[in-house]
């Protein structure tokens, strides 16, 4: 693959570690495509799910890829734009329970319990560099990170996780058949801000803990 266009800014043989995506929906395949085309290939897929028809709308599948495995479908997809990572990329059939985690985590399952009990468990997994989390609504998303080595940053992630899936779900807009309402602008609009949370933590070792933003209303909120 021909980094010529971004190698200068960010080389990706300074990413020391594997890159977990723990959930390949609208978040999680947004986030691969991205990744891979920063020229990063050590990469592990999970997701249990099929593609379905409304996942078109705002995850990076295509009609092609109704009833394909989510992670086939989006390993086809990173391999079509870096060849490289065909033998790099692992693919994994199932919800994530307890395998060990190491180098970089994105959270991107759309259940907060989950997340919570997964930070929870690793907390003293000295494995893990970073871990990124991410948090849609309709028009506004949140992205929390933490760098791994920091104990306080550590806590600050799980401190904020500290409400149930059901609590989130009656905050989140559905429609008429009850389907979790989102739109791409905002998916690729945090996406493309955690992703440069990454960047930057690989680059310079720091790390924005908190960022919140609003696409529709050209909002931004950023803590480090």
């Amino acid at each position: 693959m021909d980094l010529s266009k971004s190698y200068d800014y960010f080389k990706p043989e300074q990413c020391k570690g594997s890159i977990y995506i723990l959930g390949c929906g609208a978040v999680g395949s947004s986030l691969a495509e991205m990744l891979v085309r920063l020229g990063l290939t050590d990469i592990v897929l999970y997701d249990f799910d099929y593609v379905t028809g409304h996942n078109i709308a705002n995850q990076m599948y295509v009609e092609a890829d109704i009833g394909l495995a989510k992670v086939d479908a989006l390993y086809s997809h990173l391999v079509s734009i870096n060849p490289l990572a065909k033998d790099n990329i692992v693919r994994v059939y199932e919800r994530y329970t307890d395998q060990p985690l190491s180098g970089y985590v994105f959270l991107c399952m759309d259940n907060i319990d989950t997340r919570r009990e997964i930070a929870e468990a690793n907390v003293a997994n000295t494995y893990i560099k970073a871990v990124f989390d991410f948090r849609m609504r309709l028009e506004e998303a949140q992205h929390y990170a933490a760098d791994w080595r920091n104990p306080q940053m550590v806590q600050n992630l799980i401190n904020s996780m500290q409400f149930s899936h059901a609590e989130a779900q009656a905050e989140t807009p559905v429609s008429a058949c009850n389907l979790a309402l989102s739109v791409v602008p905002t998916v690729r609009d945090i996406v493309a801000r955690g992703v440069a949370n990454f960047m930057n933590f690989i680059k310079t070792g720091t790390i924005r803990k908190f960022v919140m933003s609003n696409p529709f209303q050209f909002t931004l909120d950023a803590f480090q």
